[in-house]
């Protein structure tokens, strides 16, 4: 729900909160960073042009890149449809690319963007965004559970998680 307008200031307060937790982990640790904003709700639809190229469905087969003519002339974005639609027109994702500190190139990040779909714990089947954007999902809903908001003084404070739960993604 990041309107373009956002970006930038989406992208300094992400960018400094994620050092900031690598620093905390270790003071020397400072991995090398891609940050991508992922767009799941968006009115674009993609079909075929030629029969040969449906699926079973009439979409567009699992792995289908659009990377030119509808996306930023300028800017690293891409649109991926990742899975295969079981019911109904296939809805892509869009990928923006803020932020890398890795120089990926379109195909490597479309290529890891793909893989990371086949990932995701809870299906047997590639899903239409990466697993990390779910989890992260799964992480923020299970969190307002641990959270209690003090009207006073209006702060938020979180229960400890079990230590038996600390290591383990015990979210999904």
């Amino acid at each position: 729900g990041v309107s373009k307008s956002r970006y930038i200031d989406v992208l300094e307060s992400e960018l400094t909160a994620i050092k900031d937790a690598c620093h905390s982990l270790e003071a020397n640790y400072k991995p090398t960073i891609t940050f991508v904003l992922v767009k799941k709700r968006r009115h674009t639809r993609f079909f075929p042009i030629d029969r040969q190229n449906y699926d079973r469905t009439g979409n567009c087969p699992p792995g289908t890149v659009i990377e030119t003519d509808i996306t930023h002339p300028f800017e690293f974005d891409f649109y991926l449809l990742s899975h295969a639609g079981i019911m109904g027109t296939s809805r892509p994702t869009h990928y923006q690319v803020l932020y890398d500190e890795n120089e990926f190139d379109a195909n490597r990040l479309q290529t890891l963007t793909y893989n990371l779909c086949h990932t995701y714990a809870r299906c047997t089947r590639s899903v239409s965004l990466v697993p990390p954007v779910y989890y992260a999902n799964l992480a923020a809903t299970r969190a307002k559970l641990y959270s209690s908001y003090d009207s006073d003084t209006g702060k938020t404070t979180f229960e400890a998680v079990k230590e038996a739960l600390r290591k383990v993604m015990y979210f999904i």
